[in-house]
């Protein structure tokens, strides 16, 4: 039987669909670039989003049991937090970019002031996503902190 979607709670997991979230809002908001600014700053940019996913993973993929994969654990969750700090840099340097010439963001071409609302409205929901993230990252840590901390005092 379902839960229903109210009653629903957070998923221990749910980091991994949040950095899946930004992998590909990410993208999406790098299409926008120019080829000009494409060249530069796409590769590093999208690297940094898929280190978030994969840190991620491969985090998610270890029970903290023992000490050793409680330590390895903890350094895949730090290094996806390290990544998705510096990806949220960058896409700030992306967004200025953008807002040199805002009308040219977009295929079809609108009047600066709604495609910079366009923009707008982009980074803040790759900025929240971010957020979430990074809170996201910090429960599963002090969590599995918590849990380490109980067994070894068992």
């Amino acid at each position: 039987m379902s839960v229903l979607k109210s009653r629903r709670g957070e998923s221990k997991a749910e980091f991994i669909n949040t950095a899946s979230k930004i992998f590909t809002e990410t993208l999406w908001f790098l299409s926008r670039l120019s080829a000009r600014y494409s060249r530069l700053l796409t590769q590093q940019t999208v690297q940094l989003a898929n280190d978030v996913i994969s840190y991620s993973m491969k985090a998610n993929s270890m029970l903290p049991s023992d000490e050793a994969r409680y330590e390895e654990r903890k350094v895949y969750l730090l290094r996806a937090r390290a990544s998705l700090y510096a990806l949220d840099y960058q896409m700030c340097r992306v967004y200025e970019i953008l807002l040199l010439n805002p009308e040219g963001a977009f295929s079809n071409h609108l009047r600066s002031g709604e495609a910079i609302r366009r923009l707008d409205k982009m980074a803040e929901s790759l900025g929240c996503s971010i957020d979430d993230e990074i809170r996201l990252l910090n429960g599963v840590m002090k969590s599995d902190r918590e849990s380490f901390l109980k067994k070894q005092h068992k």
